[in-house]
């Protein structure tokens, strides 16, 4: 006959036994994480010679390669989590060219399309191929001429393939590694080129040695965010990424340029072994670039862009010491879309600006433009504002933001904005973040011009006068990021 007693205790005995395994399991399961893996992969996506050049406000044409430009892919893999970024040396990248290319690479790869990041580096010497600017010039070329012999291929529909294919060349050349992570420092490069001037306004880039500046109007990030891939078992690193912010907009000229990244790349190559993947990705840089007012200099030339890129590359180089290896990695993705509202033009500022962006854009104004560049002229600014118009016209009233966060581990995470973000939001979300280490990445998934703060839509100049969102958009994104991180951080506990 079974003492009733005595089976209590044991069904109690097996119960604790029972505790003890799941407990014993997950503790080996967080001791003994899925094994990382990791590829890289390159894709060209120079145009051919005689391009239209972005950055300007007047119509330009590549007259050469300084370097070609590229779309760069990284895959990292942590047991079924699978991540995907890439980054193009390109001043931007459309919602539309984004998203079919996360499409296209996501049903070749099976990675969540939510999971697929691109960015783009902001190059200055990158292609025109999106925008009204781009839409004016190659509708007046057919107009005039019956082809458009700066566009004689689909760039756009090019792009979309190359990226898809960076994303499944990295994909299939997966394998273990270790990842690194941490940050360097460099003060001396970047500068916020939003300064108050002694009549109480604020200027963009006011020149050289001017005597009538006050004081820079915001802060720089110095921080120099660092991710390096190491293949398991070897000492060799296979690739890295940078990221740093400062405008991709130093070298100038009519040849096709990935700027300073490309010289960083040339750093990095020297030290870890020509095989070393390079890539790099903008911070929030919206206000800041490298022109120091301080210095009687040229604004462009190659031999500072390369000092730039040499610079940034021995702070990785001297930062691998300090930075930590992912040893407890917990991958993880969030997103969220937010609709962020934009600026509406009335119908009066539409027709002013058909009217008067016909003569503005004129080749005969381009010697005036690029003379009146460096300040805010009237001619300048003019340009800006109808251009902006014209580009509001066809538009909705708020865009649909995206905004990324890949969590790497407990103490790493990424984020990835969209448009231009002003620095002081960058430290802002960096500051406010549940994680040591905060990656902040911009000009992601799509353009939304610059997104300046509160604070500077009030001050006005040039990135106010070129924004097309409405003020606290910025702040929305910035609001977003760290809801996300936060979440991603009590998904640890």
């Amino acid at each position: 006959m079974y003492n009733f007693k005595d089976m209590k205790y044991v069904t109690k005995s097996l119960g604790l036994l029972l505790c003890l395994i799941v407990t014993l399991a997950i503790s080996c399961k967080d001791q003994h994480p899925e094994k990382l893996k990791g590829g890289v992969a390159l894709m060209n996506i120079t145009p051919p010679v005689g391009a239209r050049l972005a950055g300007h406000f007047y119509e330009a044409f590549s007259t050469g390669v300084h370097d070609s430009i590229w779309a760069k892919a990284i895959v990292l893999e942590q047991g079924n989590q699978k991540f995907a970024f890439v980054f193009c040396d390109l001043i931007g990248i459309t919602r539309d060219i984004s998203t079919q290319a996360r499409k296209l690479a996501s049903t070749a790869t099976e990675i969540p399309l939510q999971n697929i990041l691109v960015a783009a580096t902001h190059s200055h010497t990158g292609p025109l191929f999106y925008g009204f600017q781009h839409t004016y010039f190659h509708n007046k070329a057919i107009a005039d001429d019956g082809v458009d012999e700066h566009e004689k291929a689909d760039y756009p529909d090019f792009l979309i393939h190359q990226i898809e294919k960076a994303v499944v060349k990295a994909n299939e050349s997966v394998m273990p590694i270790s990842i690194e992570a941490g940050v360097g420092r460099e003060d001396g490069l970047s500068f916020n080129r939003r300064y108050y001037m002694k009549n109480g306004t604020v200027l963009f880039n006011p020149g050289p040695l001017n005597p009538d500046i006050v004081g820079p109007a915001g802060p720089i990030d110095p921080e120099v965010g660092i991710l390096l891939l190491r293949n398991a078992g070897s000492k060799d690193y296979m690739g890295g990424l940078t990221v740093f912010a400062m405008h991709a907009d130093c070298i100038g000229g009519t040849k096709m340029s990935a700027d300073y990244p490309y010289y960083l790349e040339q750093t990095l190559k020297k030290k870890f072994g020509q095989q070393f993947f390079s890539a790099f990705s903008l911070g929030p840089a919206g206000d800041i670039n490298d022109v120091d007012i301080k210095k009687d200099q040229p604004i462009y030339s190659d031999s500072n862009t390369q000092k730039i890129g040499s610079t940034l590359g021995q702070v990785v180089i001297q930062a691998v010491p300090e930075l930590k290896r992912i040893t407890q990695p917990s991958f993880a993705s969030f997103s969220s879309k937010i609709l962020v509202p934009l600026q509406v033009p009335s119908r009066a500022q539409i027709d002013s600006a058909d009217v008067l962006i016909n003569n503005l854009y004129k080749v005969s104004q381009t010697g005036a433009y690029i003379r009146n560049a460096g300040g805010e002229s009237g001619d300048f600014l003019k340009r800006v504002e109808m251009s902006k118009y014209l580009a509001l016209k066809d538009q909705k009233p708020a865009v649909d933001a995206e905004v990324q966060v890949f969590r790497i581990d407990s103490r790493t995470a990424i984020v990835g904005l969209p448009g231009e973000i002003f620095s002081e939001l960058g430290l802002d979300l960096k500051k406010r973040s549940p994680f040591e280490n905060t990656i902040v990445m911009t000009v992601c998934n799509d353009r939304i011009s610059y997104i300046p703060t509160i604070k500077a839509f009030k001050e006005g100049s040039y990135e106010v006068t070129n924004s097309i969102i409405k003020p606290g958009g910025g702040e929305m994104l910035v609001e977003t990021a760290v809801k996300l991180l936060k979440e991603a951080k009590d998904g640890l506990k």
